[in-house]
């Protein structure tokens, strides 16, 4: 974004110009200490100019993002961590299976991947900004390292596999929102913040097309345990690259409501103080509740695919193209739009892009409803300028609680969605199901729409906006 710091508190306000950020509307933020200079967009390696010679090309898009070396050791992390998960999520159930011979404890291998996180970021959101984000980040790889670990231990039951299988996931919010915060000290608050978030989501998206496929391959050779194996060690690579590859900072939280209290009170007060302030609540269901709806398809992709008589071929490609859509699109926008389009067509993208899915209506065959399907994964391409808003939203010492919240509330509510849209069906096509999800959660979308639009700072009187920032977070 153009600036990074809001006006001092004392300084009158003028409308500002029209940009592709949200200002702030916090004013306590401008008494935040300096968090140091930007860094650097060209690889310190790289030699400078010669005496007359033309200055060297500054990296733009995406590959200004990876010439910040921080970044490149966070995103090497991510991407061994995921492809670990991705494919011990896969042996762990073939071995829960193999040992129980249960569909019902197999299935809810998977389950348990979902439902900690709430729990993990709730109660130890706190974590986020309490200790340096270094120190956090290795310890959370070196814990779920030793969990699973304790998954190779063929004595270890089937109780203590489903107990570690939820330990790790109650870890990983704290992990992923620490993270998402860490972002904005290694790129700043603007651009590069918002495209190195965009670059983990497209890691994310793509390891569930890539790491099962690879879990596969490995359980054609490898038992189950051994295939486990594999994520033990993308763990301790992980928190070595963290280590070695990554600054130590000073901890994010040393003041503010609940400051030096209790983990579990921090964690708390922060949530409260998130989900109280109207913006920023506007702006975390943004990012869910399109989520919640979206994900109808993909767990119903089995049925649907029984019901129009689609092979296991096309099973596979109805579970793929929402992903695909998805990747396509945030690379798109990424690095053709710039900052100011980007933040345009949030709320315009956000309000169509569940739209596709009333293709379903007709009961389509494959090559329509792969269509609709992709197009319903661009959708979510809205979410790259919302990461921008909400960025400004948020105060820098509620940063790591904040993000951590979203994590772990936008896992939430799609394990939520894939629960009611399987009750639905239970009592309607599954066609039908799809489709309802399109249209009530096209509804709910364009209220919120409507809510996010009157939380804009900009649009707001100058009273307003300072009460309620008063009313929300400061309460010192």
């Amino acid at each position: 974004m153009p600036t990074d710091s809001p006006a001092p508190a004392d300084t009158p306000r003028t409308p500002p110009a029209p940009a592709a950020q949200v200002p702030a509307p916090f004013p306590e933020r401008a008494a935040l200490p300096d968090p140091g200079p930007a860094p650097t967009l060209r690889d310190p390696d790289a030699r400078a100019p010669g005496p007359g010679g033309p200055p060297p090309a500054t990296p733009r898009g995406y590959r200004a993002v990876f010439a910040v070396a921080e970044f490149r050791a966070v995103f090497a992390a991510h991407l061994l961590s995921l492809l670990g998960v991705v494919v011990s999520e896969l042996a762990l159930t073939v071995l829960v299976y193999d040992l129980t011979g249960s569909p019902l404890l197999s299935a809810l291998t998977f389950a348990l991947g979902l439902l900690p996180y709430i729990v993990g970021g709730t109660l130890l959101a706190g974590v986020a900004d309490r200790y340096p984000a270094r120190r956090v980040l290795v310890v959370c790889d070196l814990l779920c390292a030793a969990c699973v670990a304790v998954m190779l231990v063929p004595a270890t039951p089937v109780a203590g596999l489903l107990a570690l299988r939820c330990l790790v996931a109650a870890i990983a919010p704290v992990f992923t929102g620490t993270r998402m915060a860490a972002l904005t000290d290694i790129l700043g608050e603007g651009d590069l913040y918002v495209l190195g978030r965009s670059l983990l989501r497209i890691v994310s998206q793509s390891a569930m097309l890539i790491g099962f496929g690879t879990g596969g391959m490995l359980l054609t050779v490898l038992s189950p345990r051994g295939a486990i194996t594999v994520t033990v060690v993308t763990f301790l690579c992980s928190a070595a690259l963290l280590r070695f590859g990554t600054q130590d900072r000073p901890a994010r939280a040393g003041t503010g409501e609940g400051a030096g209290g209790t983990l579990l009170k921090e964690s708390l007060s922060g949530a409260r103080l998130v989900l109280g302030d109207r913006r920023i609540r506007a702006l975390l269901l943004l990012f869910w509740l399109p989520a919640m709806f979206v994900v109808a398809p993909e767990a119903l992709a089995a049925p649907y695919a029984d019901a129009i008589g689609a092979s296991p071929a096309a099973l596979g490609l109805l579970l793929c193209a929402m992903a695909v859509g998805h990747i396509g699109a945030e690379l798109f926008v990424g690095s053709a739009l710039s900052p100011r389009n980007r933040s345009r067509i949030v709320l315009p993208v956000a309000a169509v892009g569940l739209l596709p899915l009333l293709v379903y209506a007709a009961r389509p065959g494959l090559p329509l409803a792969l269509a609709a399907l992709a197009l319903a994964g661009a959708g979510a391409a809205y979410v790259i300028g919302l990461d921008q808003w909400f960025v400004d939203a948020v105060p820098q010492e509620l940063r790591g609680r904040a993000m951590t919240l979203l994590t772990a509330g936008l896992m939430t509510v799609q394990g939520l969605g894939m629960a009611l849209a399987g009750l639905a069906a239970e009592f309607f096509p599954v066609h039908q199901v799809v489709a309802g999800s399109g249209i009530i959660g096209t509804v709910c979308t364009l209220l919120l729409v409507v809510e996010v639009r009157r939380t804009d700072p900009r649009r707001m009187p100058y009273t307003e906006e300072r009460d309620g920032a008063d009313r929300h977070v400061t309460s010192r």
